[in-house]
């Protein structure tokens, strides 16, 4: 029965498969025009140590980057710990005491709450230093984004809007490009001088535009994500108009210091790979996806986004709507992990978080989210975030056999046949 259910997903979803296909085609000209343009040679591999002076490969990572994102300038470095590190260097780089911070999604990612000062070590948060806070609440239940709302928020006090592209751990709609022009419009129409910076984690690659193309002022992401290509091992970039991503680069290492700094450690070849290989693990990421959403649909459960809605991510929202469910789709994930797969996950404390969590991951490279991973919090509706993939294969065998164990312990009466 599962066997047969997927073939029809499978068979239903053609057409827009053959749509990612195309996305992915365009995206992978566009890397490939700027690794030439920049003339990447094997002297970019080349590691240097101590200060990181003189680094042929970083600066050409940095170019080839900047290139690609369509922006003035862009940092890439192992020194940034994680996607929210990147972040949290272009609030505290280009926020001073006194400027207006507004979150266009509502309340953003757990782990910005603690950046900004809405929870945890105020003293240490973007509050805690003189920075202002507002935000604008979605509307219909949660779902979408209030543009209305935008409009009457921001005004000639608002220094900076943050641009959440993935919903995070939320159930709204993904904020997606063409969305994301109305948004940064109607900023710069209050305020010119207002910045627009778009969290891009999880988004890289998924449409043939990115952010900077439709006006974002900088953006910033994870390495372990989607421009990582599943190979690089840590880090993160932050890209767009020159200034605003120096200053960013300032407060990962120190003012004087800026980008000049930082050894690469031995990693701009796999950076350099990562990159090259990403438009084709993006699209096998979403590819399993959009199958998942299709899948889980079929049996009876809701999912976000739907498997014919446009997609500006690679997260798939899974709503179980209770605790057992979810606990056993993420041991499903993780028994066929192709690392630690003789590890059980459960719900505990994640550092950054409110609610416990359950993770589930066997990837190659620790908490690396272009693999084929899954987590949530242990919270109504009870959703699981499922993500990445590096072959669309390992994603459908997967699926398969979480379908299977749910309709073993009958958590929906549609899943036994």
């Amino acid at each position: 029965m599962t066997t047969n259910i997927i073939k029809q997903a499978e068979e239903k979803l053609i057409l827009i498969f053959k749509k990612l296909e195309e996305t992915r085609d365009f995206n992978q000209q566009k890397v490939l025009k700027a690794f030439q343009d920049i003339r990447i040679g094997e002297e970019h591999f080349a590691s240097v140590s101590g200060y990181g002076h003189d680094d042929l490969g970083r600066d050409a990572i940095d170019r080839v980057f900047a290139q690609i994102f369509n922006a003035e300038k862009a940092v890439v470095r192992n020194q940034f710990v994680s996607g929210t590190h990147a972040l949290s260097c272009v609030l505290f780089g280009n926020l001073r005491s006194g400027d207006k911070l507004v979150s266009i999604a509502g309340r953003p990612y757990d782990t910005m709450e603690e950046v900004i000062g809405i929870r945890g070590n105020k003293r240490a948060s973007l509050m805690g230093h003189g920075i202002r806070y507002d935000e604008v609440p979605l509307i219909n239940n949660g779902l979408d984004i209030d543009l209305d709302g935008v409009a009457k928020t921001i005004d000639r006090n608002t220094s900076m809007i943050l641009i959440q592209r993935s919903c995070g751990y939320d159930v709204r709609k993904v904020i997606n490009i063409g969305l994301m022009k109305e948004i940064i419009s109607i900023a710069k129409n209050k305020n010119p001088d207002c910045i627009c910076f778009v969290d891009n984690c999880y988004g890289e690659f998924v449409e043939k535009l990115e952010p900077i193309d439709i006006g974002a002022d900088i953006i910033g992401g994870s390495l372990i994500k989607n421009p990582g290509g599943g190979l690089v091992e840590t880090g993160g970039y932050v890209a767009g108009k020159k200034e605003y991503v120096e200053q960013a680069a300032m407060r990962l290492t120190a003012p004087g210091i800026g980008s000049e700094g930082g050894a690469m450690l031995n990693q701009s070849r796999l950076i350099l790979q990562g990159l090259f290989m990403a438009p084709s693990i993006v699209h096998d990421a979403l590819k399993g996806a959009i199958l998942a959403a299709e899948v889980f649909t079929q049996i009876g459960f809701k999912t976000a986004p739907a498997s014919d809605e446009l997609r500006s991510d690679i997260i798939q929202a899974i709503e179980f709507g209770a605790p057992e469910p979810l606990i056993r789709f993420c041991k499903v994930l993780q028994y066929n992990s192709p690392v630690n797969s003789h590890l059980t996950p459960i719900p505990d404390n994640v550092p950054g978080y409110d609610d416990k969590l359950i993770m589930a991951g066997g990837s190659f490279i620790e908490g690396a989210t272009i693999e084929l991973s899954a987590d949530g919090p242990i919270r109504p509706p009870y959703v699981a975030y499922m993500q990445g993939g590096l072959n669309y294969a390992h994603v459908k065998l997967v699926i398969k056999a979480i379908v299977e164990e749910l309709a073993t312990i009958n958590c929906n009466k549609s899943l036994v046949g």
